[in-house]
């Protein structure tokens, strides 16, 4: 789920390796891991958790790890199941390009996620039994993505799993993390910072419609059709803003919530580019999605530390 521009699989890979494996982990999307950390993180100390900094850090380096893995191991594995063929609209992936092979591919994912498991040993001392759950999940659910006989990504439901891993699991994960305890306001905030997160498969899932569809991928892009699955897309990115007089009325005095509301004009420009675009265009129209979610998820948070 890169926004990056689009790049001929034939394209000569660059001299330094780093930039290889900085290309393969997708860097433009990462923030929508780091997003909801931050936003679990402010709820706790809005709400009086005495901040634990190097447990933040961790989470957020973990939730950033996961999705790192998640990145390469959908690289190489696509590309073994003849996804990412030579005509794809999408950008360059680091295997199907020939820049890396897919074994060198799945073993820096294996790596990754050792890491991101290793930070959740240390955060499962610090928060408990919950934080194995759902760390764990997490794990399971990024190699699950694109692994395995029937993956995530190939059915209807990969747009949830982005909801529920990417918002409610991730904001409500983080606060615990801080304040040991579960909140209805982060809750609502993941449920609705999961939304524009969502929103961003869709518009990957709609580019690659036709070809997910030769090789017999059955995506919601597939299964609603292009026209309201651009409908669903205007959907996902407003209803965050319906969920924050909810967040409000559970922050008494903290009425900096509202802050998130400049987000709007961002996400309705995407909504109308998302009318119109085709093809390749949905490249842009991902990096716009995947940057109105960051910027949403980023004015909530800082809105929920302001005593207003």
């Amino acid at each position: 789920m890169s926004p990056e521009s689009p790049v001929s699989t034939l394209a000569a890979p660059p001299r330094d390796r780093w930039r290889i494996w900085w290309t393969a982990a997708r860097p433009r999307t990462l923030p929508l891991s780091a997003s909801p950390v931050l936003v679990g993180l402010s709820l706790a100390w809005a709400e009086g958790a005495t901040p634990r900094l190097m447990v933040a850090l961790a989470t957020l380096l973990a939730a950033v790890l996961i999705q790192i893995g998640t990145n390469l191991h959908n690289d190489a594995s696509d590309f073994e199941r003849g996804n990412d063929r030579p005509d794809r609209l999408g950008p360059l992936r680091v295997t199907a390009a020939g820049w890396a092979s897919p074994a060198a591919v799945r073993r820096a994912s294996h790596l990754v996620f050792a890491c991101a498991f290793a930070l959740g040993i240390f955060l499962a001392f610090a928060g408990g039994w919950p934080i194995v759950a759902i760390g764990l999940a997490s794990l399971a659910a990024g190699y699950a993505y694109s692994g395995g006989p029937r993956p995530i990504s190939h059915t209807p439901f990969g747009e949830i799993f982005v909801w529920a891993f990417f918002g409610v699991l991730a904001v409500a994960g983080s606060h615990w993390l801080q304040a040991e305890r579960l909140s209805p306001a982060a809750l609502l905030a993941g449920a609705a910072l999961g939304l524009p997160a969502a929103a961003v498969l869709l518009v990957n899932n709609l580019r690659d419609l036709a070809a997910d569809t030769a090789a017999g991928r059955i995506t919601l892009a597939a299964v609603l059709g292009e026209a309201p699955a651009r409908d669903t897309h205007a959907v996902l990115m407003i209803a965050p803003f319906f969920f924050l007089p909810l967040i409000a009325a559970l922050l008494p005095g903290r009425h900096g919530v509202w802050l998130a509301l400049l987000a709007l004009p961002t996400c309705l420009k995407v909504v109308r580019k998302m009318r119109r675009a085709q093809g390749a265009m949905l490249n842009a129209v991902l990096a716009d999605t995947a940057r109105a979610q960051f910027v949403f998820g980023l004015l909530l948070a800082l809105g929920c530390l302001l005593p207003l």
